[in-house]
Order: structure tokens, then sequence, then C-alpha cells
């Protein structure tokens, strides 16, 4: 009796000894949790491609484009805001021809929407076309307007240009359909012509104007525009 009361002795003690170590360690990860929860919890998620989501939502696609999105204040902002070519260039960190790559799988999603020389104006089948890209959402979150210019004139009144001609594919949106929250919708690039110009082989893309002759100056004096898929 006495040898089995000592060995419950011990084991109790041990027991004791057990539990004072888990609670220290318990004590010890949420003291470094407090330290470094918050960092842990900003830390951005790897990108992952979905099974559900469209072929061209791969890890690498999905990384550029959060750049992209974060660089011109497409998420988390308060009102719309869009990106200039300076804004692309430092803020996004990435080059005229990989951000000519990133669009390129939407070949198929999105249409060119044309404009005359030195021009913001839209023509009948500029506003069919941003009307049928809007209403085939097929449930993505994003609507890109990336708005460029040609190589004709200076910078400071191709940049202005581009922006026109951005606001006048948003401007229809908003006038034809009258959505609520558009601008957290809605992303706008505005590339004049220095930045990610485009060659005349976009001229076999889904264009506004398909009975008209198509130019690298044409294909650059136009505004893109596609909902992107993905999920992010």
């Amino acid at each position: 009796m006495r040898g089995a009361g000592i060995i419950g002795i011990v084991a109790g003690c041990a027991l004791l000894v057990a539990s004072g170590v888990t609670v220290h360690s318990e004590v010890q990860a949420a003291s470094q949790r407090l330290k470094t929860g918050l960092a842990a919890a900003v830390k951005p998620a790897v990108a992952i491609a979905n099974d559900a989501e469209a072929p061209y939502c791969t890890p690498a696609f999905k990384t550029v484009l959060q750049r992209v999105l974060n660089a011109c204040g497409l998420v988390g902002a308060e009102a719309r805001r869009g990106c200039q070519p300076a804004d692309v260039k430092t803020l996004a960190s990435i080059s005229d021809d990989d951000f000519n790559a990133l669009f390129t799988p939407l070949k198929q999603r999105g249409g060119v929407v044309m404009f005359d020389d030195a021009s913001e104006k839209l023509d009948d089948d500029g506003k069919k076309m941003i009307e049928e890209m809007w209403l085939d959402r097929r449930g993505a979150r994003y609507f890109f307007i990336v708005a460029r210019a040609s190589k004709t004139g200076g910078p400071e009144f191709n940049r202005t240009l581009s922006h026109k001609r951005a606001n006048s594919a948003f401007f229809d949106i908003s006038d034809k359909f009258k959505e609520q929250d558009l601008d957290k919708k809605v992303g706008m690039l505005w590339l004049g012509n220095e930045f990610a110009q485009l060659g005349a082989e976009y001229c076999q893309w889904n264009v506004s104007r398909k009975n008209k002759a198509c130019t690298a100056e044409a294909i650059n004096r136009s505004a893109f525009v596609s909902w992107v898929d993905c999920q992010l």
C-alpha cells in the first residue's frame, strides 16, 4: 500500500510539472502572437489558381494583377483614382512588355474601342462594344479600362487625351447602367503614349472598327475594356 501511495504521489507530481510546462509554453506562445500576430495577419497570401476561374488566372497572372490593382488604387480605395504611366512603371514595378502580357490572356474576353486622332469622342460602334463588354460580366469583380494615345503629339497632351478616353468609356457605362458603387468595380488606367504601346498585331483583337484600316498608330488611339474573372 505504501508503495502504491508513493507511486501515486510521484505520478501526481509529474502531472503537475507537465501541466506547468504546458501553461508556460502557452503563455510564451501567446506573448509571441501578441508581438508578431499583426504582422502575420497582414502578410499577403500567395496567389492560388482556383479551378472555377478562367484558365488564364494562373498564380503568376494573379500576382501581377494584384500589383497593378494595389498600385492604381483599385483595392481598398475610398474613391476611384486610376493609374497614369508613371504610376504603373514605378508603383507596380512592371515593364511595358510585362504589362501588355498581363492583358494578352484577355484577348477573347475584352474589346478594343477605337477613337479618331486627337479625339476622346465615342462613336456608335465604340459605345456598343463597351456596353456589350459590360453586360458580359459572368460574375467577375473588376472591369478594366486601359486607355492609350498614339505617338502623334507630345507626352503631356497624350496623357491627358488617354485620360479623357478612359473617362468617356466610364461615363458611357455610368449613363447607360446607373449602377451603384461603380467606382469600386471599374479600374481605369490612362497610359498616354509613354507606356505599353501596342503593335500592329493587336489589330487582330476584337476591335470596334472592324471595317476600317488598322495600323500601329490607330490601335493605340484606343481603350481596352474587359472584365477580369480572377479571384484575388
